[in-house]
């Protein structure tokens, strides 16, 4: 069942077409805020705590003040309005001290997906923030695109692998183990990634393109995706799922079903 799209600025509540915001807001003009996205399963967020905490950070980051406890209820209200549906959660937080929750359609998801490496350079002070400021990984799709590919892995100058724009990417190297690039190669600190890595045998650090490229089989993490199959990088085929991404979709799944069952058991 598609989900009402409803948005709720500063506690207020309306259709997402009706919504406004008050400006000047640096939010807007230089995309001077930090956000989240949660997946909701049947109007239930998963993993909403450390959302939460990973908002905090990025905010902490920019010097941005939040006001959780505020956020929190005015979520529950919101959430409430939804009822039991699949979507997504946005949460926006902007320099004028606006925030924003919006409950929007889930995006298509395919069975697999093409990527193409593009080049990018990460912003030093930024990392590890989710931050407005992502029209370079919306830049970085349309270059994918162009090349045929449904999507982007970064790739830093010095030839090291990063992530795609909105998600963790994993691979299986041709020395055989599975791989991610580390924190420290300047990724975002993602949940889902975070939840595989835990579970499984998993190398992270800091790898050449060459690496990605020679893998036989590789997908991406991320909230809204789940764990989703690469079937081609730069136009080289891969074995779609592997064992190891079929595994990772099984570990979610557990991850999923327990996250879920806490939160209902403390509701």
């Amino acid at each position: 069942m598609a989900a009402n799209e409803l948005a709720s600025v500063d506690g207020r509540i309306s259709a997402t077409t009706a919504a406004t915001i008050p400006l000047p807001d640096d939010g807007l003009y230089r995309g001077d805020g930090v956000f989240e996205v949660i997946r909701l399963y049947r109007g239930r967020p998963f993993a909403l705590r450390e959302h939460l905490d990973r908002l905090e950070r990025s905010a902490a980051a920019i010097e941005l003040g939040v006001q959780r406890s505020l956020i929190e209820g005015e979520l529950a209200t919101l959430l409430a309005e939804l009822g039991t549906d699949d979507a997504q959660l946005r949460i926006v937080l902007t320099r004028a001290g606006r925030r924003i929750l919006l409950i929007e359609q889930l995006p298509e998801r395919g069975a697999s997906v093409r990527l193409a490496t593009v080049t990018y350079s990460p912003t030093v002070i930024l990392t590890g923030v989710k931050s407005l400021s992502y029209a370079a990984n919306m830049q970085a799709t349309r270059i994918a695109g162009r090349r045929g590919a449904d999507e982007a892995v970064l790739v830093r100058p010095d030839g090291i692998v990063l992530e795609a724009p909105t998600s963790a990417i994993f691979w299986v190297s041709p020395q055989g183990g599975l791989r991610t690039p580390s924190l420290e190669a300047g990724i975002l600190d993602s949940i889902t990634r975070a939840q595989i890595v835990r579970s499984l045998d998993v190398e992270e650090g800091e790898f050449p393109a060459e690496d990605l490229l020679g893998a036989h089989e590789a997908f991406r993490a991320s909230t809204v995706r789940e764990v989703q199959p690469v079937a081609a990088i730069d136009g080289q085929p891969l074995d779609t799922p592997g064992p190891h991404t079929l595994e990772a979709e099984q570990t979610f799944r557990q991850a999923l079903e327990q996250g879920l069952g806490a939160t209902q058991s403390t509701a």
